[in-house]
């Protein structure tokens, strides 16, 4: 019999705070995010901050990336803050945002809840921690 195991870097406590501290920034300056949370992508092995905002079909999503920049580079504690290379940000119609959305739903509020090892319709998610999801 073959198992898989899939080694991952723990998402660390300052991890976690910095995507409490990114959220709370985007919503500080009005950036509409309707989705936050990190994401562990097994291909890469690596956690990915995912950010869904209408701002991308709006604007676009270069547009939507300088504003995050701006947002973080306007931040006097912008070292504690996630650095842009470590940022997706998604439409509210990304495929991922729907699938995740059958299964949690967070209100306009931040939260912190972890999605670890679950299937949801034939998908696996590995992991995530999740902030918000509306």
């Amino acid at each position: 019999m073959v198992t898989e195991t899939v080694v991952k870097e723990a998402l660390s406590k300052e991890l976690i705070d910095a995507g409490t501290k990114l959220t709370k920034l985007l919503d500080e300056n009005d950036f509409v995010a309707t989705a936050a949370f990190w994401f562990f992508v097994v291909e890469s092995e690596a956690w990915r901050f995912i950010v869904a905002t209408p701002e991308v079909d709006k604007s676009g999503t270069r547009s939507a990336y300088k504003k995050v920049q701006d947002i973080i580079s306007g931040n006097s504690d912008g070292n504690k803050t996630i650095h842009l290379k470590d940022i997706s940000l998604v439409s509210p119609t990304n495929s991922l945002i729907s699938l995740l959305k059958h299964a949690v739903r967070t209100g306009e509020e931040i939260s912190g809840i972890r999605f670890s090892r679950n299937l949801i319709n034939g998908v696996l998610i590995e992991d995530a921690y999740i902030y918000r999801l509306t």
